[in-house]
């Protein structure tokens, strides 16, 4: 089966229907094949490259807070939260730190192989140029995982950049942040190589009334490179490849309590257009992570996961037909394996000596078959899509010996595998110029990660265990719209019901014990409201969304039924307003809003709401030169994050950034 992702696109190349142009101007754009039509029946919203930048964090979590329903499982960003707590989900549906949502980057999966987390801190903002994020179930390629909607990641395009550009910044507590970013033409095509660092000694997540003789600020430190290039093969016919290696590391709360992460992603994408139209993809991963737990009352590290290597590699075709009387048809394969071992050792916290090694992991594989149907007639279009996973989850193991090497565990779980059916189906009809009502119905699956179904952890003294008998997620929702749309002005309101069975949460079994597993389900209802206006050199924009999110557990989850999930708001989201009298000129403001959460599946620890101001501003001082100023959480607002029976970790507190962006 992988000698066919190889065989298939040259078979492509050889027929001159996927190369018809009109000349023989050979044209690339570094982009996917386009969206098939009738793509706007789904609620989707967009951000542009001048949204992208003007975060007043310059963070990519920063930038997708703007969509209302986004959230990572806590309320830090990448330079103070544990980087396998940072998945990514959408319209309320968590449970627990795992991604719900398909995160790509120019059609490739970034999830960590292992834990399912997306390395937030590799994607910089500036290497973007544009996002589009789809809430709901279901999706074509690489659908498997995308429960809660697809967030797609869009490099930027030499349209978008400048030959050459650099930034650096300074805050008020010493950290910086620096970018380089080239993007030179090369003949008919074009390449982008950039750099980036960020570091500072952070700030305390721990309130001053908690703070004990070890405890630290968030330190972190993070480096990427990436470099990209796009050339032309024949007319209509562009190859795209992307390298990119990434390394980072924290310290949250306590001397030592160190985390590590690091990267190296590969992938290269194929897509002919013309009447027939291929998008031939592959993609490999290799990825680490390391953690030390400290003990919060003798302060001496307890648990060192030294290392969990893991692999994530996959690949797809696409192929789209001549469009026919029906519409547009798409049919495709996808493949993606995941594979990683933990290596951890306990310690005792009296003694410092080793008393028990650890190793737990597996390998998950998913083949994927899609076929879709999309069209318009008239002021009527629609879209149909089908896919079959077939689903396996192999190698699991977990053994532990004592600090002599004896063996204390050794379990070996059975293969498990199963087909799994999802799709979605949507119309929108356009009622005038200004008025569209749309309606979208989808199921989506999403199979446990290794992490979840392998992985125990601690977050002191409370230990979650995992459970390697987890089932798949399975989704079943639907949605109604209306559009308004005018020249400067545009209004979205979308209701939703979406039902996700089999939910995988933290579960409370003892004050200082939980467990994955399986819930009956997660239901989330709500309205979703986005808007965005523009008149002259000004622009807003707003999103929000009220969601009622229930559990509903029977058996040993009873006591949890209709209970809210933990860290999930009923109201969150944000508003933005930019002055952008020229291209190299920008003053903008950022509000967001996100409401009560709970730390626990039992509804106590409250994480009070928050609202926090950010501001953002681009000033030339020549030609070539400008200053750049960012300030994050302005008013001061006290973030909790985290609230473990009291004890509690805040988020970022006021910071004013300052310095200078060069473009040649």
């Amino acid at each position: 089966m992988h000698r066919s992702f190889l065989v298939l696109p040259l078979l492509a190349l050889g027929h001159p229907a996927f190369a018809q142009e009109a000349d023989n101007t050979l044209v690339v754009t570094g982009e996917a094949l386009d969206a098939p039509e009738g793509e706007e029946a789904l609620a989707t919203e967009e951000i542009d490259r001048e949204g992208i930048l003007a975060a007043p964090s310059g963070r990519i979590e920063d930038v997708l807070e703007g969509v209302a329903g986004f959230q990572q499982f806590r309320r830090s960003d990448s330079r103070s939260a544990n980087p396998s707590a940072q998945g990514a989900t959408l319209r309320a549906l968590g449970g627990n730190a795992t991604s719900r949502a398909l995160v790509l980057l120019d059609g490739v999966p970034l999830a960590d192989p292992f834990f399912g987390y997306i390395p937030f801190f590799a994607i910089a903002a500036e290497r973007l140029g544009r996002i589009a994020v789809t809430r709901g179930g279901g999706a074509g390629a690489f659908g498997a995982g995308a429960v809660s909607g697809t967030i797609a990641l869009e490099s930027a395009g030499p349209d978008q950049l400048d030959p050459l550009a650099a930034q650096a910044l300074v805050n008020d507590r010493g950290g910086t942040e620096a970018w380089v970013q080239a993007a030179p033409r090369l003949g008919e095509g074009f390449a982008t190589l950039s750099a980036r660092w960020d570091r500072g000694d952070g700030f305390f997540t721990t309130p001053r009334d908690q703070r004990e003789s070890a405890t630290v600020p968030a330190a972190y430190d993070a480096r990427s490179v990436e470099a990209r290039a796009v050339a032309p093969l024949s007319q209509g016919v562009e190859l795209q490849a992307r390298v990119a290696l990434f390394e980072d590391e924290r310290t949250l709360r306590f001397a030592g309590a160190d985390s590590s992460t690091s990267g190296q992603d590969a992938s290269v994408r194929l897509v002919a257009r013309g009447a027939w139209q291929v998008e031939a993809l592959a993609y490999i991963q290799a990825r680490d992570f390391s953690n030390v737990v400290i003990s919060s009352t003798r302060f001496t590290p307890v648990l060192d996961q030294r290392k969990t290597p893991s692999t994530g590699l996959g690949g797809k075709i696409e192929l789209r037909p001549p469009e026919t009387a029906l519409g547009e048809w798409r049919f495709g394969i996808d493949y993606r394996r995941a594979s990683g071992v933990l290596s951890e050792d306990a310690i005792s916290a009296f003694s410092g000596n080793l008393t028990e090694r650890r190793r737990t992991g597996g390998t998950n594989d998913d083949f994927g078959l899609f076929a879709g149907l999309s069209g318009e007639s008239g002021r009527l279009s629609w879209l149909g899509l089908l896919r079959a996973d077939r689903w396996t989850i192999a190698e699991g193991f977990y053994r532990a010996e004592s600090a002599t090497g004896a063996v204390l565990t050794d379990d070996r779980f059975a293969e498990r595998s199963d087909w799994g059916l999802t799709g979605r189906a949507g119309l929108r009809f356009e009622a005038s110029d200004a008025v569209a009502i749309r309606a979208a119905v989808y199921r989506g699956l999403r199979v446990p990660t290794l992490n979840e179904l392998y992985r125990p952890f601690v977050i002191f003294p409370v230990v979650t265990e995992a459970n390697a008998a987890l089932a798949p997620e399975m989704l079943w929702g639907y949605e109604i719209g209306a559009d308004l749309e005018s020249d400067n002005a545009r209004l979205s309101l979308t209701a939703f019901d979406n039902r996700l069975d089999n939910a995988v949460a933290n579960v409370t079994l003892t004050p200082v014990l939980r467990q994955r597993r399986n819930l009956d389900a997660v239901r989330a209802r709500g309205i979703e409201l986005d808007g965005e206006l523009r008149w002259g050199t000004f622009s807003a924009r707003a999103s929000i969304a009220v969601t009622d999110a229930v559990v509903e557990g029977t058996g040993a989850a009873a006591p949890l039924d209709g209970n809210r999930p933990p860290q999930v708001a009923e109201i969150a989201g944000g508003a933005a307003l930019a002055w952008r009298p020229h291209q190299r000129t920008e003053v903008a403001l950022t509000l967001r809003h996100v409401g009560d959460q709970f730390e626990s599946d039992q509804e106590t620890d409250l994480l009070p709401a928050a609202t926090t101001l950010g501001a953002f501003a681009q000033l030339p001082l020549t030609e070539r030169l400008s200053v750049v100023l960012r300030g994050e959480n302005l008013t001061g607002e006290r973030i909790v994050t985290r609230n473990q029976g009291g004890s509690i970790d805040l988020g970022t507190p006021t910071t004013v950034w300052g310095g200078i962006r060069l473009t040649l």
